[in-house]
């Protein structure tokens, strides 16, 4: 003769009956259990059958879509700003180099303009362009009295003078320009040093001095 089982989770033993009412039939307490699990979602939602059952594993589903899709806006966030800022330096490198080639018919209309000669239609399509130029965000700088940085200053000529207390832009031969924070070209100057700053002489030698009273005689 077999033994059945005497109870499992398919056994014909006895039946099992588990006590899940909160209050207590005899003293009218609320239980506590013993493990409780997070709100909404049980630790072991194996262990819950029927409508608890599927209504954990619908709040434990949508909490991992929640945060799927949370997870999707912070990456398309974080794409979406990077691809801005490629676009935008790109565009900003694309205009730098335009700007760049238009710097000779710049110089061009300046000297004529320095020489009186800037007149009538030559005057109306030269005034259009620069209009154009600074709308796009050209800027030029390189005054005479400008204090000498070489980070935006070319120097192409050097003296002393009495009138400058530092490194001074004296004069201009021809003008920078600039997009944005990009130099597209350094103002070519004449650079002033004050006069104390100028090298002293090599004292001549005795030796020397003999040597010239020696061919005196």
């Amino acid at each position: 003769m077999t033994d059945r089982p005497t109870g499992g989770e398919f056994g014909d033993g006895d039946p099992v009956v588990r006590d899940k009412r909160r209050i207590d039939p005899e003293t009218g307490d609320v239980r506590e259990p013993a493990d409780q699990a997070p709100a909404g979602v049980p630790d072991d939602v194996s262990s819950l059958t029927g409508p608890s059952a599927q209504e954990a594993l619908l709040t434990e589903a949508l909490s991992e879509r929640t945060a799927d899709l949370q997870r999707l806006q912070a990456e398309y966030v974080n794409y979406k700003r990077r691809v801005d800022r490629d676009r935008e330096a790109s565009r900003e490198l694309v205009i730098g180099t335009v700007l760049t080639e238009l710097l000779g018919i710049l110089d061009d209309v300046g000297r004529a303009r320095e020489a009186g000669e800037l007149e009538g239609a030559f005057k109306a399509v030269s005034e259009s362009l620069e209009r154009v130029t600074e709308k796009l965000g050209l800027v030029k700088f390189g005054e005479p009295g400008d204090a000498f940085d070489p980070r935006i200053h070319e120097a192409l000529l050097h003296n002393y003078s009495d009138e400058v207390d530092g490194p001074t832009a004296t004069m201009v031969m021809q003008p920078g320009y600039r997009h944005g924070e990009r130099i597209l070209r350094a103002a070519r100057v004449a650079v002033s040093e004050p006069t104390e700053k100028l090298p002293e002489a090599p004292a001549e030698s005795t030796a020397d001095d003999e040597q010239a009273a020696d061919k005196s005689e």
